[in-house]
């Protein structure tokens, strides 16, 4: 009798990303190998391909023996406080726009921006492990999203004569969390920019 496999969630993903940032933090992973092996914890579909990513890993067995034993991961010395809820809400922006502070610990953001757009600071949301999805479709407009130093950009979006826009000084190395950006850009995009 086939075994069915059972489809990954957020916090299946979440969990495996917080131990493949704390290798990195501990110094078992370089740059290269931590950044694929993030991709690969987003991209996963099925919990049967997540455990391979941190088999090799200290930080893989303590934190599954814990969960295991206690229930949820111990919050980590450098994590922000979720003082938000997950969902960060989704937004309509025509031919206007307005300023967003993300919350600490939003998870997801949406938006269609019609010939406008909004400006999302995600300052107070980043820190070491979070992830935050901004899905932001722009059709001729775009939004400007203000990230720290330190957080990696991943771009996802589909685009049709378009395109995000994200600064050199904006790609940071994911020591302080990542940002998935999705969405359908048509002749527009989204411009990320570093908050100095």
């Amino acid at each position: 009798m086939d075994v069915q496999r059972l489809r990954a969630g957020d916090a299946d993903r979440d969990h495996t990303l917080t131990i493949i940032q704390r290798a990195y933090e501990a110094g078992r992973l370089d740059l290269d190998e931590m950044r694929e092996r993030q991709e690969k914890a987003l991209k996963a579909v099925f919990t049967d391909e997540l455990p391979a990513l941190v088999a090799d890993l200290p930080e893989g067995s303590d934190l599954m023996l814990q969960q295991d034993q206690m229930g949820p991961l111990p919050p980590h010395h450098e994590a922000l406080p979720a003082t938000a809820q997950g969902d960060g809400g989704f937004t309509v922006a025509i031919m206007s726009g307005r300023d967003i502070l993300v919350e600490p610990g939003t998870r997801d953001v949406g938006c269609l921006a019609f010939w406008g757009g909004n400006n999302y600071d995600l300052t107070k949301a980043m820190g070491p492990g979070r992830i935050v999805t901004l899905t932001l479709n722009a059709i001729m407009g775009g939004c400007v999203v203000y990230v720290p130093p330190g957080v990696r950009v991943i771009d996802q979006s589909v685009a049709i004569m378009a395109g995000n826009d994200i600064h050199a000084d904006a790609q940071g190395d994911g020591s302080n969390g990542t940002v998935v950006l999705k969405g359908l850009l048509f002749w527009g995009g989204n411009d990320v920019k570093l908050r100095k």
